[in-house]
């Protein structure tokens, strides 16, 4: 069997077909053809699937072959049990640094394989259920690179492919997909058509979920509508008679991760004014926090009244030191670890310490003083205040064994403003 490939970058058009992502099939419009790559199979394929640098040929003799676009094969990726003949376009996806299988062997597992190479990346990500459906998204590094999964009981999950966080954005889902160009994601459920402008605001700040999606309508959808495209500003679903429904999206999310892209936080900000629309400026929140673009979040939080984030983006542009500003992010980001990883890599024994004394972490605030030999008698005195501000005696063994130290609040401070001093020499 041969079969042949024609691509040029510019000027694709979609078939209306069944598509994952950018798995679809394209009729190209090409000016000079040359001669075509010619790949010599074995046996017939049974899918296609493309993805920015690369796209795979499944079949039943060879498994899963990874290929370039100049017609070299990349990779043979292999696993334990795997079945060509069961793979479909709901339990395998690629993308650009990045290809997912379910497990046929446990379908609560999804393996990770890198495409170039074919091996294994890292540990399989687990989830609690069965897994029905999944879909990696095509935009951004491979680093932020982000995985759907759609469960047996309709729940949708995303986590980041490279390191396990599953957080559950919606239930009762019939079907999803991912734009094209953007990190926009759609689903028809419950009876509507929701549009995720921009899903990582679930790493970024939860509170904002609600504040960065648009609901739609989707009783004309009727039952178990399936979405089959999701590019530009449009996406198509077939409902269940067959019939092909076209929905129109907001062009200036498109614009938004245009600019942010770029780095035209300026240029994104202007958009946000022209548009006045809540939904866009919570965006432009969200990606200037993943950026650590302190100025253009200031602006966002401040349009869409969220006063208490406002004065927390204050806040972290007074500290010194851009491993400060990193790991008080990272907190924001509700990441207590990565911030105190930061902290620590940096020298800075104080922050992490207080880091901890703020979240009430006394024994790790109190290790940390130990083990580093800094302000162990500051992390004594807040203790001792918290426990009186409760009327509470001591209980923990670890801070009664230190109960004979001296607490002077004075040269306490004066440490502190010790700390605040170097850090802003360095």
């Amino acid at each position: 069997f041969f079969f042949f490939f024609f691509f040029q970058a510019e000027d694709g058009i979609r078939d209306a077909q069944e598509s994952r992502g950018l798995g679809d099939v394209y009729k190209r419009q090409v000016h000079n053809l040359h001669t075509p790559h010619i790949i010599d199979l074995s046996s017939p394929v049974n899918m296609i699937v493309q993805c920015e640098n690369c796209f795979l040929l499944v079949d039943n003799v060879a498994g899963i072959r990874v290929y370039s676009y100049e017609g070299h094969q990349l990779s043979n990726p292999k696993c334990m049990g795997l079945r060509p003949e069961f793979l479909n376009k709901q339990n395998l996806s690629l993308s650009k640094g990045a290809l997912v299988v379910v497990d046929r062997n446990n379908p609560k597992r999804i393996l990770l394989f890198d495409p170039m190479s074919g091996k294994e990346m890292g540990e399989p990500i687990t989830h609690m259920l069965e897994v029905a459906e999944i879909a990696l998204d095509q935009f951004g590094l491979g680093s932020e690179r982000k995985l759907a999964v759609l469960d047996r009981n309709h729940d949708l999950y995303l986590t980041p492919v490279h390191r396990q966080h599953l957080i559950k954005i919606a239930n009762m889902v019939d079907s999803f997909l991912w734009h094209t160009k953007t990190g926009m994601l759609a689903a028809s459920m419950d009876g509507q058509l929701c549009t995720w402008y921009y899903p990582n605001v679930v790493y970024v700040d939860t509170d904002l979920i609600t504040q960065t999606r648009c609901l739609k309508d989707g009783t004309s959808l009727g039952k178990n509508p399936q979405l089959v495209q999701f590019a530009d500003t449009h996406i198509t679903v077939r409902r269940s008679d067959g019939a092909l429904v076209c929905s129109s999206v907001s062009p200036f999310p498109s614009l938004l991760y245009e600019y942010t892209q770029a780095a035209q936080w300026d240029a994104a900000t202007k958009l946000c004014r022209f548009v006045k629309d809540h939904k866009i400026w919570a965006c432009l929140a969200a990606m200037a926090i993943n950026g650590q673009m302190l100025d253009t979040a200031e602006i966002a939080f401040a349009a869409i009244n969220e006063v208490d984030k406002l004065q927390y983006i204050l806040h972290i542009k007074e500290i010194p030191t851009a491993e400060g500003v990193a790991a008080e992010l990272a907190l924001f980001r509700r990441r207590p670890e990565e911030a105190e990883q930061i902290l620590l890599t940096a020298g800075l024994h104080y922050r992490a310490i207080k880091l901890n004394i703020k979240l009430f972490n006394w024994e790790r605030a109190l290790d940390l003083a130990l083990r580093h030999n800094v302000h162990i008698d500051t992390v004594l005195g807040y203790r001792q205040r918290h426990l009186k501000s409760f009327n509470k005696e001591e209980t923990s063994q670890i801070f009664q064994q230190h109960q004979d130290v001296h607490i002077d609040w004075e040269a306490i401070k004066a440490k502190i403003t010790e700390e605040k001093e170097a850090e802003k020499n360095l």
